[in-house]
């Protein structure tokens, strides 16, 4: 596809706004603001009221509480437990209050004398009142202390001062009635943000009228205001409940062009030539007769799914969403059964080459009955051993199971009919259409498998191109693995637990959130920690460290000591969130655990429990969050404690964290980390934009009409991509 013409005047570049200039733009482009458009959908950070922010004279014990100050005086008070905590005394015309930031002394270079700050906190009595800071904002900054004379970047005056009840923070055209707040980065302060708007807006807002897309009726039928109305709502509102209605519209927007996108990819496979499998049970019935266990009502009913698809011309698209531990694996060999009855070859990909060797190991054993062996391919394998592989395949190899390896040109299958692609978060859409373009005319089925599980207001815009199956129970007899949280304070205890773990022949994880100590993140970091408890705690026993720095071919040498029984503890990251399973390991350690996500969590918790011993996970929340409420930690991981059903958890992680933070950064093979939609609150709009985009995709495919020129214009200028994706896909 050749480049879109610029079809609106919000492509401009953003170098040419008023009061910005090329310094300003590189600056701004660090925040991922290149355009007059990304300018504009600039989401703000915060919208705080004026008549909440309480003065400081007013403060009591107890409150939680907004304030507005200047800096007075700064600096770093240090503790008997070696906690290093930034104060600031800040000041208004009513008083002044000592602000903390524990564990945070990395402000001291942020945060300068002079500065006007916002701040959310909560007041506490520690020798007088102290603001336990939760956020804050630099609302001021006195500028001439940084570039010592009268004038700055652009020529702006310095130290520019403001009318009473006036501030920077009160958005472009100030009014003191609502502060807007944005997120910034190292190089882009608050005052570079709203210079840009205090002078762009208006004619920001003229131009957005060019993206408008919906008609007068059809906003009024949907209950939503007019594009230009909600994003001045956005940065320039009037009343709390404006900001609302305006965010409503915008989510609409991204939502319905994410429907229509995949409402377009939905008629794509609906006119792909599949394969229609056909059924004897010649190979099914002997492996379904030696299975050692019985399939749960879940895996029969997901098996049916995939058999109706498969036995149709209709080619099959489906996302098979199971908890760790559900079966899944057991459920793709059955639908790759299907295709091997009709003659042809199915394959797996798996994300690391680990995993497919186990995926290899388990489908060996299982298929002993039908004397199919699978075929492994991976980059590990040495020439000889490749060259075998790829003879076999392309000698018609019924069951294949392979790495990014099974993508390569020289690879050529003998009547591919199902690809089944595990962890399928790992993979890009490029990757998964590449193999599913393998099967000549007819294209092979896909099946893709998750261990993540997905509320279904998420599913539904994740997966809208999907059909979606669900294995929504564990098999009988399952132990489930305790968890309880633990305090810093109980580490001895919790060393010395792991320490009888190995005693009795097993095996433990020790996660951590980061790799290497940070100034300004005060946290236990895996190498660092990695020294300490080999030299210390475990000096008897052999320890590794694994995490994502480390190259494949060393990540995997690691986790086949750690299998084979090699390494008694692997203190990581969370890059063995996606890993093996080590019927073995019975500890998982997860230190601070209050900086992971729920459904994160709950990954890292499946990594034991995968034998017949009892297991266990141990949660260990550090200090909350500065200003944070106590305990505020540990009753979301309480969650935890509760249930071990991932899709419970799953729900309540994104109703706390939202969706952009369910699967942690850039999961599932794209980021839906959405600016205005919320998963939580937003279903109607999820529904209503996905009936709208699949009737306007039934009745204009390709948006043709004149009434949709602008709606395709938008499309191409912000998903060319992905729509070029599907075309081909």
């Amino acid at each position: 596809m050749s480049a879109p013409r610029p079809y609106s005047r919000l492509e401009r570049r953003v170098q040419y706004l008023k009061g910005v200039g090329p310094k300003r733009a590189a600056d701004l482009s660090k925040l991922g603001i290149q355009t007059a458009r990304d300018l504009l959908y600039h989401v703000p950070r915060r919208h705080v009221d004026a008549t909440e922010v309480t003065r400081i004279g007013e403060l009591g014990v107890g409150d939680e509480a907004t304030v507005i100050g200047t800096v007075a005086s700064k600096g770093i008070v240090p503790t008997r437990s070696g906690l290093r905590i930034f104060q600031a005394i800040v000041r208004d015309r009513t008083g002044m209050i000592t602000a903390a930031w524990p564990g945070q002394p990395y402000l001291d270079r942020k945060i300068r004398k002079g500065d006007k700050l916002l701040i959310l906190g909560k007041v506490k009595f520690f020798h007088g009142k102290q603001l336990q800071s939760r956020d804050f904002t630099v609302l001021e900054r006195d500028r001439r202390s940084r570039f010592g004379g009268p004038g700055g970047p652009g020529g702006r005056p310095q130290g520019v001062s403001f009318r009473e009840g006036e501030s920077e923070a009160a958005g472009p055209d100030a009014d003191g009635t609502i502060f807007v707040t944005y997120p910034t980065g190292k190089d882009v302060p608050q005052w570079i943000l709203r210079d840009a708007f205090r002078a762009n807006l208006s004619i920001l807002l003229e131009w957005a009228d060019d993206d408008e897309f919906l008609s007068a009726a059809e906003r009024a039928t949907l209950g939503l205001p007019g594009l230009s109305q909600a994003l001045r709502s956005l940065h320039r509102p009037s009343t709390m409940d404006e900001i609302e209605a305006g965010r409503r519209r915008l989510a609409f927007d991204e939502l319905f062009f994410l429907q229509i996108v995949q409402a377009r990819a939905r008629r794509e496979t609906a006119r792909d030539r599949g394969v229609r499998h056909s059924r004897d049970n010649s190979r099914i019935k002997p492996v379904f007769q030696a299975l050692p266990f019985e399939l749960t009502d879940a895996q029969t009913r997901v098996l049916r799914e995939i058999s109706d698809d498969m036995t149709s011309p209709r080619r099959m698209n489906r996302l098979l969403q199971g908890d760790v531990g559900s079966g899944k694996t057991v459920v793709a060999l059955f639908a790759m059964l299907i295709a091997v009855e009709s003659g042809r070859q199915g394959a797996l990909m798996a994300p690391t080459e680990l995993l497919a060797e186990q995926h290899a190991r388990s489908l060996r054993k299982l298929l002993e009955p039908t004397g199919i062996r699978p075929t492994l391919l991976t980059g590990r394998l040495g020439a000889p051993a490749r060259r075998e592989a790829l003879v076999e395949i392309e000698g018609g190899a019924p069951v294949i199971v392979g790495t990014h390896a099974l993508l390569q040109e020289s690879v050529n299958f003998s009547g591919l009919g199902l690809v089944v692609v595990d962890e399928q978060h790992r993979f890009g859409v490029r990757q998964r259409l590449s193999l599913t373009r393998r099967g000549g005319e007819e294209r092979p089925d896909l099946l893709v498998m998750s261990a993540t599980p997905i509320p279904r207001s998420l599913a539904m815009v994740l997966y809208g191109e999907l059909d979606v199956s669900v294995i929504d129970e564990l098999p009988k007899g399952r132990r489930p693995i305790e968890t309880r949280l633990a305090k810093p304070r109980d580490r001895k205890e919790i060393y010395r637990f792991i320490d009888a773990e190995l005693e009795a022949g097993r095996q433990a994880y020790i996660v951590y959130p980061i790799v290497a100590q940070s100034e300004e993140l005060d946290l236990r970091a895996a190498e660092d920690e990695y020294e300490r408890l080999a030299d210390t705690v475990f000096e008897h026993r052999k320890l590794a460290l694994l995490h994502g720095q480390l190259h494949s071919s060393e990540k995997d040498d690691i986790m086949r000591d750690f299998l084979a029984g090699r390494t008694h503890v692997l203190v990581a990251t969370t890059v063995i969130e996606v890993g093996i399973d080590v019927a073995n390991a019975t500890v998982m350690v997860i230190e601070h655990a209050e900086r992971f996500g729920l459904s994160q969590l709950h990954q890292l918790r499946g990594r034991v429990g995968r034998g017949a011993t009892r297991s266990h996970c141990i949660l260990v929340a550090g200090a909350s969050n500065a200003g944070a409420p106590r305990g505020a930690a540990s009753r979301r991981l309480d969650v935890l404690v509760d249930t071990q059903d991932g899709f419970r958890v799953a729900e309540q992680d994104l109703e706390i964290r939202g969706e952009g933070d369910l699967f942690g950064s850039d999961q599932h093979g794209r980021r839906r980390n959405f600016r205005f939609a919320d998963l939580t609150r937003d279903l109607d709009l999820v529904e209503a934009a996905r009936s709208r985009a699949g009737e306007l995709i039934a009745r204009d495919p390709d948006l043709r009409a004149a009434a949709h020129v602008t709606l395709r214009q938008v499309l191409e200028a912000r998903y060319g991509e992905k729509l070029e994706l599907y075309r081909t896909g």
